[in-house]
């Protein structure tokens, strides 16, 4: 793995990193003061380069942010969740206070989701209320309020390939979701590996598990993936590689893997000395990685396993 550029933010711990869809180099880290147990939150903007990581603007809210998801058709906007049951509108092009706050639920958001499919602008929600609420940003109110898990939520996503359909997980199942949305390797050599491919979901559990579901037949999982040895926090899949995955643990590692072969391992990082929270794998580049952690460290970094050809 090359050297991570890395970004240390005294009092500010990690919970989510989100690199932007349209501007190479650009990353958002939602964090949060004293673990998200009290005081503020912080928006932090950053730059990278070769010579390392910047921080270009930073935003403060008076609670945890616990999530963050970039805007799909504004390259400067995204919208935040925090500890106080809100959600929040920033402009990255203005260093003023937040655009819009929307709060309807009743007790801590700690996930955010902004649509990817073509035609929806849809962000939807998921808090400890129980409640799961999707929102049009131009609307000050959520245009629909879904329930039925009976715990606190811990993940929200939209399909990147089925309009209007999103997954939602509670702490009675796992605590993160990812849906498969690779979108470099075009057509499949065969339709059905492609169908396979667009209705599959992977969960993180408690147990340590990562486990790979066909939304057409969830009965039992297609694929068990072990090694973490605590809970995992967060899951996502690589847009450039459709069998490969990422994820991260209150094990303080990040795991990368490749469900489609037999040693599905492909390599364990092992970087940060606290709870890892916040992976994303960048859009532009194939081989770019970024997590932050309770440690107060933000980093960017290459793995080897996304570096040597397959």
């Amino acid at each position: 793995m090359s050297a991570a550029r890395t970004l240390r933010v005294p009092g500010r711990h990690g919970y989510a990193a989100e690199f932007s869809p349209y501007l190479p180099g650009r990353l958002a880290c939602a964090a949060a003061q004293h673990y998200g147990i009290a005081g503020c939150g912080t928006l932090l903007i950053l730059d990278h380069s070769e010579s390392g990581l910047r921080i270009f603007r930073s935003f403060d809210w008076n609670d945890g942010l616990f999530d963050v998801t970039w805007s799909e058709n504004n390259e400067h906007v995204l919208v935040t969740c925090s500890g106080d049951g809100s959600l929040q509108l920033w402009d990255t092009a203005k260093a003023t206070g937040p655009l819009q706050v929307y709060k309807e639920h009743t007790q801590e958001v700690y996930s955010v989701d902004w649509s990817q499919t073509r035609g929806e602008q849809l962000v939807v929600s998921g808090s400890w209320d129980q409640t799961v609420k999707v929102w049009d940003p131009t609307v000050e109110k959520s245009l629909c309020t879904f329930r039925g898990h009976e715990s606190v939520i811990y993940s929200t996503i939209w399909s990147p390939h089925i309009p209007g359909c999103f997954a939602s997980a509670s702490d009675i199942v796992k605590a993160s979701t990812s849906y498969s949305g690779s979108v470099a390797n075009g057509r499949s050599e065969n339709d059905k590996e492609k169908l396979v491919i667009q209705n599959l979901l992977v969960t993180g559990a408690v147990d340590c598990s990562l486990r790979g579901w066909d939304l057409r037949n969830v009965r039992q999982p297609v694929f068990e993936l072990l090694g973490h040895t605590y809970a995992i926090r967060r899951v996502k899949f690589s847009p450039f590689h459709a069998s490969v995955l990422a994820s991260c643990s209150y094990d303080f590692t990040v795991r990368f893997w490749n469900f489609s072969k037999p040693d599905p391992l492909l390599e364990t990082v092992e970087h940060h000395t606290e709870f890892t929270c916040g992976l994303d794998f960048s859009l532009q580049s194939p081989t770019q990685v970024a997590d932050c952690s309770w440690d107060e460290t933000i980093k960017i970094y290459d793995p080897a396993c996304l570096t040597i050809p397959a």
